[in-house]
């Protein structure tokens, strides 16, 4: 498939994607105030998006964790165009957006392989794309939840 990937600064166009995008996958966003917290804390980071044709299909946001490490705020690919290359391709263009910004690492905090499905497949797609385990904080966010960190070097 081919797809388009555009930063997007425009809050309310930020809002309606990622609110379309999270809705379509309740499988890792089915907390209402954690989804909402989310899209509401979206709006001031740097956000690309990516398209098919004219249909949204997913979304990547940077966030600063130090001077010189980005985060994975948030990601999200619709369901129906998952394993389609789009992620991957999000991936990329937000690692070339943390370079540019003049960061040498980003990171990712999932929930650690194990516990869940989905979040085993989301953890394989991190280590798909260079990401390495750094560390599990077992109660971050709760016991049922063990925090995984993963990182990846960006290069300078």
């Amino acid at each position: 498939m081919n797809f388009v990937i555009k930063e997007i600064n425009d809050k309310t166009e930020k809002e309606r994607i990622s609110s379309e995008v999270l809705n379509d996958l309740p499988e890792w966003f089915g907390l209402p105030d954690s989804t909402a917290e989310y899209i509401t804390d979206s709006q001031d980071k740097p956000f690309l998006a990516c398209f098919h044709q004219d249909e949204v299909v997913g979304f990547i946001v940077l966030n600063e964790t130090s001077p010189d490490c980005a985060d994975i705020f948030v990601m999200g690919v619709k369901k129906k165009f998952h394993r389609k290359g789009a992620a991957t391709q999000l991936n990329t263009e937000y690692e070339k957006l943390a370079k540019s910004l003049g960061y040498s690492y980003s990171q990712v905090k999932t929930v650690q392989s194990g516990h869940y499905e989905e979040y085993d497949i989301t953890n394989k797609f991190y280590k798909s794309v260079g990401y390495k385990e750094l560390e599990v904080f077992p109660t971050l966010w709760d016991e049922w939840n063990p925090c995984q960190v993963l990182v990846k070097y960006l290069g300078e």
